[in-house]
């Protein structure tokens, strides 16, 4: 629940920046002139530059101010606040009286009301204008046939009958189209102030909702259940229109049919309960779909963060299975669900012949003497087609009313959740002390067991604190109970001033350095150049390509884990704040870079020297340095103070702090006094991860999503016929034609009925006659069910095997795609293509191909049936035609780039969101709350003014459409007058209730085909990673033995390689040869191929020349996965997916428990997992989030242990552990791989300490391969980097080289 309402902020925070709304062109809409505004004329510019040259974002109109997010946001806001007040009060008064409470939660969909209700009620009254001009039309053609039937000498009255048709279908046009601008509009307003809503909650969320409600369910509230509140807004007008409709064209056919009527209003009371049932039945299945569609997102997401782990390990395919598992539970929802649209399907259709069919049933009945004429008919006909609209919405709006429901609740259950509480943390504290604890225990949940306990620390202002432990004592727990992350159960937490925060993994956005490091704040140039000096990003700089202004991929894909790190520290030194809260920053850096950070920024001697900095880490030599050491032990404070005060102390503790002091080197600062710029170049080159090369790293800058231009192709709609599959195609076609064909029979019959009707009493036996005609009547309506049925059946058989099929299909292609891809592009773009693109492709795209042919084959009969009724109609339909072509190919131009803008502008939203919730705490910590919440506004703008310019050219299509529409109908009616008593009243009636019906339906024909056009191109963006290079096969016919590798000997016989084609190359002439079991250390400068080596070995990068072998096999002729699962690796990130610890563990389920036990007791995790609840069955959250970084980083290394091969490469992977857990690690890789052959990427050279061989790179060659002893006499380049790393002059080091 909402604990304080008013922590959502003011209207002030969405003021609009300079430069924004105010500064783009405006839309001219408000200076129009009225005709122009009802015509949209003034939108026409915008339409011929789409045809004459593909739109660009720039090219667009801006939102009206009142539509944008600004505007919106902070007045439904104000209204929450309003409604979660209200909702405490009714709480209150419940309490005070001594009831229990009821009251339920605070209701969205009142606070909606209460913001939109004066433009929601404008548009029902426009509505209620259109839908009563849409009933004078068979007034007036029943006048029309009164008149012919009548009139002996033809007059001008029938020429104004025409007129006046002509008028009032033109007018229903405009106020038809001025109540679909205002719809439209309003609903994505809705959906904007929802997602606004959404956003902003997302950032209070406390950790306990944040595990209930993870990345990808919060990321489908904000695309689905949002989209699923606008959809049922741009139709909610229907849930009064469509009864409106009903009643009032039943009350027209009361006056023509009488009492009949009531037979039809029988057939109608007896349908809607049934679609009651129907709906209720969709309401369940939509939401265990929406449930299943959360876990298939957060799964995707997860396995695309993730991808480098599942590519190294070959696990594409357990993960695929998972994910298509998900899937198929999805369509299986889908499948009941289309199942029971076959039957709404079937009411449609058959519930206006029914009600037809039973009125003039019943209506013989009632008389013998009642005939038909033509005016009963065709007047009732045309009452009858009217209805037939509302009654296809009525059970369609019932139907989203039901699934919002779903969606408001999951909304309303998010919006509801619980917060981080503010009063965790006094913050307004004025003592002695920067920070306090006072008796303070913390859980990461309100009930749950205490994590930290009893915490009384007292730090002092401007002091330097060191808080150390094992792995899993609740080191990084105190810096979240200081930020206020966790719960406080007992006690006093007091902070004084503001804080900054550097996570342990680092968070970097996506966008330039220079961005990064100043978060937000105003450039101070001075004060920027001497913090990167500071943070030993200069060097960086010069190599970046565009220097600060180098734009950094998504979670910082493009720079080291070193750099990150550093631009972390420097962001949070620039922010000036009064306590800095750094979380192992050191770990991930050289120890010499580390040593310039220490001395230049934490230190006494650095630039945060005045500030209070409280340091989380496991470098034991700083801790001399600091002002007070905090050792953490289970949980509590186990012991406190200065370095000096705590080795006199106590025994026990000195042993803890000096028990890997000669490892880890106690007297590092007697190694390197003075250390320049040029050595922390050369030394940056030990903290290198995955880094490129200085000539190719320009292809890892963030690529724009492509805009395609020009038309779809029609290869496109092709494809998806084909996974339609062309049986089910031409069944449809079949089953449509035949089902129009019977329409149009049973019209053609009741004309013919009609005809003979006025001398059907002559005939003896004309009520035997009347009962076969009604007969033969109700069997062509029950011939056009079946076919109907059948359709309807087709249509779900071969839409969900499309889904299928283009899911399977786009899952493969992204599998596949080279690890490149997922580096350079964001997550949310190809999350987009799952999510956004695929439902167009679930539930869309068939519906508009099916409406498509439906709209074709109907005008084709229609323009058919008046053609052959008054055939000088042919003469204004051939010229009406060739407009409406010309009108569409203008539109269609527009409409689909229009389209792709919006489809592309979709990307950042998703993306932005997913940066947000992962950099949740910093962003909480730094207190940016509001700028992040400026920039989403920013990004949902620019998506608005896509929809809104989409929304205003379908307006300016249908007004023109529909125009033409309406002169079909108007020369219809002026030919019918102008034929005189030479044609048939029957014929009129046809004829121009046919016209009616054919304005709606080019109209609905004309709109499909650009719909489908449109809507393409979601199949277009989901097939581009077709055509997108692939790595190799996963299996190839030449397979190696079951026992390769057996010796491990790993051969580079002039190996060359580089990253793209037109790039040089960054791996030159590569040979060596390891022996078996043989340990190599591979170091070298930045940039010098380290890296690239080890993904050659993988196959991340292919090679250009040369080949490698491994114990025989040239591995370029083996499939991918045969490879990867025959070698092994322990990456430096600690990557683990949600599910359980055993799933993590052993993905492909190959090992027994026995087994996983065993290599969680190397690892040191055995106690660990014993103590959780579900032990190798607890649930990991998502990326890891409820185990620390250090314990993540041992699943991982447990995962190595049990995946035991004969080839290892080690990449650094123990920084974020304690010294004691390292050295344990250290010991059992040593002992477990001592018969492997071990890689080590030496991202520090103490790390490659004891190899057998050492291999120096240098600008992608091979400088030096010998053993170290050899390498330190020799004096090359690997006695130089030794010597600038110190370890030359450590005497107990020296002497394991030499």
């Amino acid at each position: 629940m909402f604990s304080n309402p008013l922590r959502w902020g003011s209207q002030s925070s969405y003021q609009q920046v300079a430069g924004g709304l105010d500064a783009q062109k405006c839309s001219p809409e408000k200076s129009a002139s009225l005709f122009s505004k009802v015509t949209y004329s003034w939108f026409s510019r915008i339409i011929i530059l789409g045809y004459k040259k593909p739109l660009e974002r720039e090219d667009l109109f801006e939102l009206n101010e009142s539509d944008s997010s600004y505007t919106v946001c902070p007045i439904f806001e104000k209204q929450w606040r309003k409604e979660v007040l209200r909702h405490q009060e009714r709480q209150k008064a419940q309490v005070s009286i001594h009831k229990e409470s009821h009251a339920g939660k605070p209701s969205l969909l009142y606070a909606l009301w209460n913001t939109f209700k004066s433009v929601l009620i404008q548009v029902a009254l426009f509505k209620v204008f259109a839908d009563i001009l849409a009933f004078i039309s068979p007034l007036i053609m029943k006048q029309m046939i009164i008149f012919c039937e009548h009139t002996s000498d033809f007059g001008w009255s029938g020429y104004g009958y025409a007129v006046a048709l002509f008028a009032v279908v033109f007018l229903q046009t405009l106020v038809l189209q001025q109540y679909q601008r205002f719809n439209m509009l309003t609903s994505a307003k809705i959906k904007t102030a929802v997602i606004g809503l959404i956003y902003k909650k997302a950032l209070l969320l406390s950790n306990v909702s944040r595990k209930q409600n993870s990345t990808g369910e919060i990321i489908n509230l904000m695309s689905a259940d949002a989209q699923q509140l606008m959809d049922l807004t741009a139709n909610l007008n229907l849930l009064w229109s469509a009864p409106f409709q009903i009643l009032m064209a039943i009350s027209l056919l009361w006056q023509e049919l009488g009492p009949a009527v009531l037979a039809g209003m029988a057939v109608l009371v007896l349908v809607i309960p049934i679609n009651a049932l129907v709906a209720i039945r969709v309401k369940k299945l939509k939401k265990s779909q929406t449930k299943n569609k959360d876990k298939q997102i957060k799964l995707l997401k997860e396995i695309l963060h993730g991808i480098k782990i599942l590519k190294l390990y070959a696990w594409e395919p357990a993960y695929k299975d998972k994910i298509i598992k998900i899937r198929d539970q999805e369509l299986e929802f889908q499948k009941s669900t289309r199942y029971l649209a076959v039957f709404s399907m079937l009411t449609l259709t058959c519930v206006p012949f029914l009600v037809s069919l039973a009125t003039f049933g019943i209506y013989f009945l009632l008389d013998e003497e009642n005939i038909l004429t033509a005016t009963k008919v065709f007047t009732s006909i045309s009452l009858f087609n009217i209805l037939r609209i509302p009654l296809f919405d009525l059970p369609v709006i019932i139907s989203a009313v039901v699934q919002t429901r779903i969606s408001l609740g999951r909304l309303e259950d998010f919006l509801n959740s619980e917060e981080i509480l503010p009063q965790n943390i006094e913050t307004n504290y004025a003592g002695d002390y920067a920070v306090g604890f006072t008796n303070a225990s913390f859980s990461w949940e309100k009930a749950g067991i205490p994590v930290l306990k009893d915490l009384n620390v007292k730090i002092p202002e401007g002091a330097l604190v060191a808080v150390i432990g094992q792995v899993g004592s609740g080191k990084s727990s105190v810096l979240s109970a200081i930020l206020g992350e966790m719960e406080k159960l007992t006690g006093v937490v007091q902070k004084k001033g503001s804080v900054a925060y550097v996570s342990q993994q680092a968070w970097i956005q996506n966008c330039t350095l220079q961005e990064n490091i100043l978060f937000g704040s105003t450039m101070q140039k001075q004060f920027y150049e001497q913090i990167l000096e500071a943070c030993a990003l200069v060097p960086d700089l010069e190599q970046l390509p565009n220097g600060d202004q180098t734009e950094i991929g998504e979670r910082g894909v493009n720079i080291s884990g070193g750099q990150k790190h550093r631009v972390s520290l420097a962001r949070a030194v620039y922010s000036g704040a009064n306590i800095y809260l750094l979380d192992d920053p050191l770990s991930a850096v050289d120890v010499h870079v580390g040593k310039q950070l220490f001395e230049n920024v934490i230190g006494s001697s650095g630039l945060l020297k005045n500030k209070t900095r409280i340091l989380v880490t496991h470098n034991l030599t700083l801790l001399p340095h600091v002002d007070l050491i905090v050792v953490m032990e289970n949980g509590r404070v186990a012991h406190m103070g200065t370095h000096q005060e705590l080795v006199s102390k106590s025994k026990n503790l000195t042993n803890f702090l000096q028990v890997f002091s000669d490892k880890e080197d106690a007297h590092a600062s007697k190694r390197i006094n003075v250390i320049d710029s040029k050595t922390i170049l050369e030394d940056q080159i030990l903290e290198q991860k995955d880094r490129p090369s200085l000539d190719h790293r320009k292809q890892f800058s963030m690529k724009k999503e492509k805009i395609p231009v020009g038309g779809v192709k029609f290869s496109i709609i092709v494809k998806y016929l084909q996974a339609f599959g062309w049986l089910w195609v031409g069944l449809i076609v079949a089953t449509y034609l035949g089902q129009n064909l019977m329409s149009i029979c049973q019209n053609l019959w009741l004309s013919a009925w009609t005809k003979e009707a006025k001398h059907m009493t002559e005939f003896t036996e004309w009520k035997q006659i009347r009962s076969n005609k009604l007969s033969i009547y109700g069997l062509l309506g029950l011939i056009q069910g079946l076919f109907v049925c059948s359709g309807a059946y087709v249509l779900s058989r071969g839409s969900l095997a499309a889904s299928r099929t283009v899911y399977t299909q786009l899952l493969n292609d992204v599998l596949h795609l080279p690890l490149q891809f997922f580096e350079t592009n964001p997550i949310g773009q190809i999350i987009s293509r799952f999510t956004k693109d695929m439902f167009v492709v679930d539930m869309r795209f068939h519906y508009y191909l099916r409406t498509w042919l439906n709209c074709t084959l109907d005008v084709i009969g229609t323009v058919l049936v008046i053609v052959g009724a008054l055939p000088l109609f042919i003469l204004a339909v051939i010229p009406l035609i060739i407009f409406y072509f010309t009108i569409q190919r203008y539109y269609v131009a527009s409409s689909r780039q229009i389209r792709r803008l919006a489809g592309a502008s979709r990307s950042p939203i998703i993306s932005h969101f997913g940066e947000t919730l992962s950099g949740v705490s910093t962003i909480r910590a730094f207190g940016h709350e509001q700028r992040f919440i400026q920039q989403n506004k920013e990004v949902v703008n620019e998506n608005l003014v896509c929809f809104y310019n989409n929304v205003i050219a379908n307006r300016w299509l249908s007004v023109r459409l529909e125009f033409l529409g309406n002169l079909m109908v108007f020369f219809a009616a002026l030919l019918a007058m102008l034929a005189g008593n030479s044609i048939d009243s029957a014929i009129v009636g046809l004829s121009i209730s046919y016209a009616l019906n054919i304005t709606h339906s080019l109209n609905f024909w004309v709109r499909k085909a650009c719909e489908i056009e449109t809507n393409a191109v979601s199949i277009e963006r989901i097939c581009e990673y077709e055509n997108i290079e692939k790595e190799a096969p996963w299996i190839m016919p030449r397979r190696p033995p079951s026992q390769w590798p057996s010796k491990g000997i790993v051969e580079f016989v002039n190996y060359q390689a580089r990253y793209r084609d037109d790039l040089g190359l960054v791996l030159q002439d590569i040979t060596f040869q390891t022996h078996g079991e043989e340990k190599i250390g591979i170091v070298g400068r930045t940039g010098a191929g380290k890296s690239t080596l080890s993904n050659c070995l993988f196959r991340i990068v292919e090679g250009s020349g040369g080949k490698i072998i491994i114990d025989g096999i040239d591995i370029s002729t083996i499939g991918l996965h045969d490879l990867r699962g025959k070698l092994n690796i322990i990456p430096q990130d600690p990557i683990l997916f949600s599910g359980t610890l055993q799933m993590n563990l052993d993905p492909l389920d190959k090992y027994s428990d026995s087994e996983l036990w065993e290599v969680l007791e190397l690892c040191h995790l055995k106690e660990f997992v014993q103590s959780l609840p579900g032990r190798l069955l607890h649930e990991i959250s998502e990326g890891g989030e409820n185990l620390s970084v250090g314990q993540r980083q041992l699943v991982c290394l447990a995962r190595a242990l049990l995946r035991k091969t004969k080839i290892l490469v080690l990449d650094e992977a123990t920084a974020s552990v304690d010294l004691e857990t390292d050295h344990v690690v250290q010991t059992t890789l040593r002992k477990e791989f001592s018969d492997c052959t071990v890689l080590t990427i030496a991202h520090r050279l103490r790390s490659i300490i004891g190899c057998d061989r050492v291999l120096v790179l240098d600008s992608g060659r091979i400088i030096e391969f010998e053993t170290p002893q050899n390498l330190i006499r020799q004096k090359g380049l690997f006695f130089a980097m030794t010597t600038k790393a110190g370890l030359t002059q450590d005497s107990e080091t020296k002497n394991k080289f030499l």
